[in-house]
């Protein structure tokens, strides 16, 4: 379990860092006056040379992979609402990496997110603990005696 928390931590600390990353490299870069074939073109190679850009793609990756790690190991149930967390990892990098004004009731949200994420942890936990204690099992999982 530990492990997986460790994966978790890694991987929302990249998801965080590569979306500030990715937004620090979409305003250093000049936005889209139409919707055009060679406007999409201009822009891509824009982002192939903005090295803010290109390491949030690849932070945004290794978040993903942590992420196809923690699926392969553990229930959905308890792996993609913790992926949430992401939010609260992401406000607080806006908030300390690219100065932004963060409002008091939007951090009442993360604070939110954050209570939920414990509540699922705290789920997990039990369930842990009800998989090897048999006697705290509830009747559906019980064998018949």
């Amino acid at each position: 379990m530990l492990r997986l928390v460790l994966v978790l931590l890694f991987g929302l600390s990249c998801e965080a860092i590569g979306v500030v990353l990715i937004a620090r490299g979409q305003k250093q870069m000049d936005g889209l006056t139409n919707v055009s074939v060679i406007e999409l073109v201009r822009l891509a190679k824009q982002a192939l040379v903005n090295v803010s850009f290109l390491s949030g793609v690849a932070l945004e990756a290794a978040f993903f992979g942590c992420l196809l790690f923690l699926l392969s190991r553990a229930d959905v149930s308890f792996v993609w609402p913790l992926s949430g967390l992401s939010f609260a990892f992401t406000t607080f990098s806006a908030r300390f990496l690219l100065h932004e004004n963060v409002v008091p009731l939007r951090w009442v949200g993360v604070a939110l997110i954050v209570v939920g994420a414990g509540v699922i942890a705290y789920t997990e936990k039990t369930k842990n603990r009800a998989a090897q204690d048999p006697a705290n099992a509830d009747s559906s999982t019980r064998q018949p005696g």
